[in-house]
């Protein structure tokens, strides 16, 4: 099984992911990810060389603060 093959909630947290990766698994373009690290509002991505890479565990934290943001607040 290679780790494309692999779901995404079984993959190691430190394991990096391409930009193009990550878009794969948030189902928008790289374009928009690009959009969203500019103005500082997307997941965490950081260079490597001439490559931006996200690890998946920053991107499940990415997910998970969107999920909590969309919930209203229960009182």
């Amino acid at each position: 099984m290679t780790e494309n093959q692999i779901p995404f909630s079984e993959r190691d947290a430190e394991e990096l992911l391409t930009l193009a990766e990550a878009a794969e698994i948030l189902r928008t373009s790289t374009n928009t990810l690009r959009w969203w690290r500019q103005r500082k509002s997307g997941p965490a991505f950081f260079k490597m060389g001439r490559r931006l890479v996200t690890t998946v565990g920053d991107l499940r934290t990415f997910m998970r603060e969107q999920r909590r943001a969309a919930r209203p607040l229960i009182r």
